[in-house]
């Protein structure tokens, strides 16, 4: 009898170790405290409702998640569009949900510039917060290009600050003269002295948001249940995350995105 219980005692401890832990990758766009305190609710959500033993991996910097998204060490990652082209090229992750809200990206210009229109902004000195933000960064550049026929990368006079407050800040200091961000943060802008020296002078076309996605090799029956239980996070979750309303994507949803990564290689001369 003895043998038997330790059998079966061993038999349960293979299959708890054999169980494979799910890494759910996070962009850093926030601090690692403050992503920590947002999304393990999420994670923990998804453990109860599935069974499945996942775990929140956030990374110190968004180059850091870069590298991992792209050599696939992610089961599931929450990524900018951007990201999402790339991972999906090197690593054939899959986008299954998106929040249904789009992205818009800002350029800002200090009130007192003298700027009236977008034509105007040729040869002046621009802030990005880092060079792959999507509608921060990308968007700002690729329309500026297919629409004014203002090549920032050719020009090469602009800067990247780290993050949307630097880009704020700057502009309204004289660091550069137009800024790239989004309205979110714009209007989230604590240093009011700053904000109330700069203006709006142009806001991009929209794209899809963020998706959430899931590497090729995870089970189907697996991707199936976390999606699921996304599709049906409650509203306080939700408002937590900044997002509106989880729904169902796919990857030809990104195809725009696509066309844009291509044309801003062209421009900057990695094609």
């Amino acid at each position: 009898m003895k043998s038997l219980k330790l059998l079966s005692i061993f038999a349960l401890l293979g299959t708890l170790l054999s169980a494979k832990t799910l890494v759910f990758g996070v962009v850093p766009q926030q601090s690692p405290l403050k992503l920590v305190n947002d999304w393990q609710p999420l994670i923990n959500r998804i453990q109860n409702e599935t069974g499945e033993k996942v775990v929140l991996k956030i990374e110190r910097s968004i180059p850091e998640f870069e590298r991992n998204l792209y050599g696939g060490k992610y089961d599931i990652a929450y990524m900018n569009p951007y990201h999402y082209v790339i991972a999906h090229q090197k690593q054939g992750y899959i986008a299954k949900v998106r929040d249904s809200k789009k992205l818009t990206g800002i350029l800002i210009v200090r009130n007192d510039s003298g700027f009236t229109d977008v034509s105007m902004l040729k040869g002046k000195k621009f802030l990005f917060p880092a060079p792959d933000a999507f509608a921060a960064t990308l968007l700002a550049k690729y329309e500026l290009l297919k629409r004014y026929g203002i090549n920032i990368e050719q020009e090469k006079k602009f800067q990247y600050v780290n993050s949307h407050d630097s880009v704020y800040k700057g502009i309204a200091r004289g660091i550069g003269d137009v800024g790239g961000g989004i309205e979110r943060t714009f209007d989230n802008l604590s240093d009011t002295e700053a904000k109330s020296a700069l203006k709006i002078i142009y806001r991009t076309q929209s794209y899809p948001s963020h998706p959430f996605a899931f590497k090729s090799s995870m089970p189907a029956k697996e991707q199936a249940k976390i999606t699921k239980v996304l599709l049906a996070l409650p509203q306080e979750m939700l408002d937590s995350l900044n997002m509106k309303q989880i729904i169902v994507t796919n990857d030809a949803e990104y195809d725009d995105v696509r066309d844009i990564v291509s044309v801003l290689s062209t421009a900057s001369g990695k094609e």
